[in-house]
């Protein structure tokens, strides 16, 4: 009956103090408790209520089943999973990609380990790189499913995955089945319970799982709705040792057709599964499964007519605390609904405007916000719950007024179809491409493109496997039916997308092979640099696709997501492009040069005003101002776990630039105020700098001369001349050149007795030729005559300048300083000096100044042991850090014993 393709290979049995955990369950005495792995101790300090509440019918998780023991199927790993709570401690898991029930089991639900989860309490506990830590079972398994579709058709079963390989071939990753197989369509909330539709073969299927109780012990009944259909259906329902008592019995109702029953069940051995025959009218199907021999099919009560109560009423009434700045532009920084009804925490990724003015906003939690009142003085911004179950989104969308949400699951569609305010129907758009388990392939970033089409990112870091488009940007069709591939070779990619012209942007991760902070323009499929290091050197594509700009690490560690700042009221920035930065907080102007032949760009610092690390952000279309959101989860010098704020433009004169444009006799700065001649004209008020970076295996790169050697080249300003208009400056400059890496910095005033400061960084791939009247300057000739300059004092060699160091080249957010791992991908700093370290290669070493030096100008060298599989590693701060910064850091690492 199963066919000879059948497959149930056995695992060896895992006896580890893993498994040490028993239970117990009083209303089912004759069921044998089993080991499970163990669960992080409840944070008893934390204000929030439990991830998982208990109340929801379900929320989104990956399931590794591969360690259940012998006899069950190996390889059970579901990567997009929904998690239905069935009531009674009984749960079942269902494969979006494969339309499967992946697995039955009774007990507390799933090991609370994924990057959510586990971060939920505390905002810096990371899940481990790869797939070896995953969400398990945690409780008895009752069934469970090989990696095989939950639906066939034909003669007999073929129990073998019908999808294209991944690279790795033991990746279960694979993404969902052909669309000709099936495709999951819906989760929806009826008022006779949550139901599960999805196409199987082109006939439509509607399914409840709940579980009833039978003589004091739980029943899982599954109610399986079927359209006329000509071919025999299959529905295997799951696989259960022999060895594992006790029996495990099933019951099934189907309609009589022709003096038969439509449907049978089928029981060979320890597997579990039903045939349906051919049939031109719908097919109601009952499947009771449990423990005890008289289970019956439970008939589920008809739907009725009433209008289902919102399941959080609530509103949560926020403010925000003002700027009184009197700059031109300032940040409001907005209060979170943390004093919820739900003690529900609220990590906001994203939020996305309605044309009246309400924003959504999605969580890394799965949860979804509306919020109102986001105008004015923001004293009554009212939030209201809508969604929730969604797996680790980090973006949100509103097209057509209607809300999407990108998370690891695909794109959904989130409907309030009965009106009560909140979403009741969960629609999968789109889950068209491929998802593995491994934790950093987040659903990173998802924009919106002007004829309606989706652009998406994915994560690229792999620790285990490779799947087949990690570090890929992807673009979904408006019907969300086809998907192309535009982008790959990124590590963590984060978004943007011109809402006029449909121009992507996309920034980048400092890694392997990644030298620094890039920001990219995405276009005709084009490499991007980075690959895993799982994969071997030789398979490195060939050509690199150079970014828009290069930003220095040291600047920007971590790159976010950009914005455009189309029909704004930003006064001097309207439809400029903004980069938010993650590390430490901050929001950057782009200034686009499209003087040459490539478009070249110029990013200057706008504010470090947040409280927060930004993540994502976007125009309200009422108020014309730059709404900002994020959380704490990576990295961070932020304050805040999490955060709302709006960008606000106050009128103020602004002093940011509008060009900065890279000449062949040295570069253009053009403001929008008045200048004051004599600071203008005075080539000491600039300074200039220009370096090289190297793509190699090592993570990040140091700092090269333009004559090879590891530093930066001084570029000492010869001249500086003052526009007729006093608004623009051109600063001589000898020796342009096309160079990877250049910052210009500037100290000016204005006509009105304003001061200020400002750097620019860009890669000046091509230089423009400056002629001086066409600029609005006078006729005149450059002076690029060398011009002496007084070197300044060295700096000081002090505890206190190294910590100064450590916080300005991102060092804190890999390594503590209070012994703490929590949220840290290197070693800590603290007790470090002195101390043995054990490195990768069996080596040893004492932490000296000799082996401190080392790591911070070759950190490749010696790898301690346990950092060595990580994806995420150390660049080299050879010719980035003087002599004297690294001595000062050393220092500061020496005094934390």
């Amino acid at each position: 009956m199963l066919g000879n393709n059948r497959v149930i290979s056995k695992m060896k049995l895992l006896a580890s103090a893993l498994f040490s955990i028993l239970l117990a369950f009083s209303t089912l005495a004759a069921e044998k408790p089993a080991k499970s792995p163990p669960v992080q101790p409840p944070h008893k300090l934390s204000p929030w209520s439990d991830f998982v509440e208990p109340d929801f019918p379900f929320y989104s998780s990956v399931l590794d089943a591969r360690k259940l023991g012998k006899d069950w199927p190996t390889n059970n790993l579901t990567p997009r999973g929904i998690i239905l709570n069935l009531g009674n401690g009984c749960w079942a898991c269902f494969d979006t990609d494969l339309l499967r029930i992946s697995a039955v089991w009774r007990g507390k639900g799933l090991t609370p380990v994924s990057m959510a989860q586990g971060s939920y309490h505390s905002g810096g506990d990371k899940a481990p790189e790869g797939q070896d830590k995953l969400p398990q079972i945690f409780g008895t398994p009752w069934l469970a499913n090989g990696i095989y579709p939950g639906w066939q058709k034909g003669s007999q079963m073929d129990l073998v995955d019908p999808r294209t390989p991944c690279p790795e071939p033991n990746e279960v990753g694979r993404g969902p089945l052909p669309r000709v197989d099936g495709r999951f369509s819906a989760i929806r909330s009826r008022p006779n319970g949550l139901s599960l539709e999805y196409e199987v073969f082109g006939t439509a299927v509607t399914e409840w799982i709940q579980v009833q109780m039978q003589e004091n012990q739980p029943v899982v009944q599954r109610r399986v709705v079927i359209g006329p259909h000509l071919d025999t259906f299959w529905l295997p329902l799951g696989h259960r040792p022999a060895a594992a008592p006790p029996q495990l019995h099933l019951s099934v109702a189907a309609p009589i057709e022709d003096g038969k029953p439509v449907a049978e069940k089928l029981e060979e051995n320890d597997f579990f599964a039903v045939r349906v025959a051919p049939s031109t009218k719908p097919v109601d199907l009952q499947i009771a499964i449990g423990f005890s021999a008289s289970i019956t099919p439970w008939k589920q009560p008809e739907a009725t007519s009433t209008k289902p109560l919102p399941r959080w009423p609530q509103t949560v009434t926020t403010r925000a605390k003002l700027s009184a700045s009197k700059d031109a532009f300032v940040v409001d920084n907005m209060a979170l609904p943390l004093n919820n009804p739900w003690k529900r925490n609220v990590r906001i990724a994203d939020l996305a405007f309605f044309k009246d003015g309400r924003a959504a906003a999605v969580t890394f939690d799965g949860d979804v916000w509306l919020i109102s009142g986001l105008k004015e003085n923001l004293e009554q911004v009212q939030w209201k719950r809508f969604a929730s179950g969604l797996h680790e989104p980090l973006s949100i969308c509103v097209r057509n007024e209607e809300v999407f949400v990108f998370d690891r699951n695909g794109i959904w569609l989130l409907r309030d179809a009965d009106g009560n305010g909140e979403a009741d129907t969960h629609e999968l758009f789109s889950n068209g491409w491929a998802q593995t388990a491994e934790t950093r392939e987040y659903a990173n970033g998802m924009k919106l493109a002007p004829d309606g089409s989706f652009i998406i990112a994915k994560g690229g870091q792999q620790g285990s496997t490779t799947g087949k488009q990690n570090g890929t940007i992807l673009r979904l069709s408006p019907d969300g039916k086809t998907v192309t591939e535009i982008a790959y070779g990124l590590r963590q990619p984060f978004l943007g997308v011109n809402p006029k012209t449909g121009l992507i942007t996309a920034s980048d991760q400092q890694g392997h092979y990644v030298p620094s902070t890039p920001l990219h323009i995405i276009r005709d499929r084009q490499f991007y640099g980075f690959i895993s290091q799982l994969l071997p050197k030789e398979q490195y594509p060939a050509p690199i696709a150079e970014p828009l700009t290069w930003i220095p690490h040291a600047i920007n560690a971590s790159g976010a997501s950009q914005v455009w700042l189309q029909d704004a009221k930003m006064g001097p920035l309207n439809d400029a492009l903004i980069h938010l930065g993650y590390y430490r907080p901050e929001i950057f102007a782009v200034l686009l040069n499209n003087r040459t032949s490539r478009l070249q760009a110029a990013v200057l610092s706008l504010t470090r005003d947040l409280e927060f690390a930004p993540l994502n952000g976007a125009i309200n279309p009422v108020d014309g101002q730059l709404y900002v959101t994020g959380f704490q989860i990576w990295g961070t010098t932020a304050n805040q776990v999490a955060g709302l704020a709006r960008l606000r433009y106050t009128g103020g004169e602004s002093t940011f630039p509008q060009e900065v444009v890279p000449m062949d006799r040295g570069i253009l700065l053009r403001f929008s105020v008045p200048l004051d001649p004599a600071r203008a004209t005075n080539p000491a008020n600039f300074s200039a700098e220009r370096w090289n970076y190297k793509r190699t295996a090592n993570y990040g790169s140091p700092h090269f001369k333009t004559d090879g050697s590891k530093g930066q080249d001084n570029m000492v300003p010869s001249s500086a001349y003052l526009s007729k208009d006093r608004k623009s400056v051109f600063v001589g400059i000898p020796d342009m050149r096309s160079v990877m890496q250049m910052r210009l910095g500037w100290a000016l005033g204005t006509t009105k007795g304003k001061t200020f400061e400002q750097s620019a960084y860009f890669t000046p791939y091509e230089l423009t030729l400056f002629e001086p009247t066409k600029e609005g300057f006078a006729a005149l000739t450059v002076d690029l005559t060398p011009r002496t300059i007084v070197a300044s004092a060295n700096t000081p060699v002090t505890s206190d300048e190294g910590k100064k160091t450590a916080e300005l080249m991102g060092c804190v957010a890999c390594h503590s300083a209070d012994g703490s791992t929590l949220g840290k991908v290197g070693p800590s700093w603290r007790g470090l000096f002195g101390r043995e370290r054990k490195f990768s290669d069996g080596t040893s070493t004492v932490a000296n100044d000799a082996y401190l030096q080392q790591s911070i100008r070759e950190p490749a060298a010696k790898v301690v042991s346990g950092f060595d599989k990580s994806d995420t590693g150390m660049p080299s701060y050879e010719g980035v850090l003087s002599d004297a910064q690294i001595q000062a850091l050393i220092l500061y690492i020496k005094s934390l014993r």
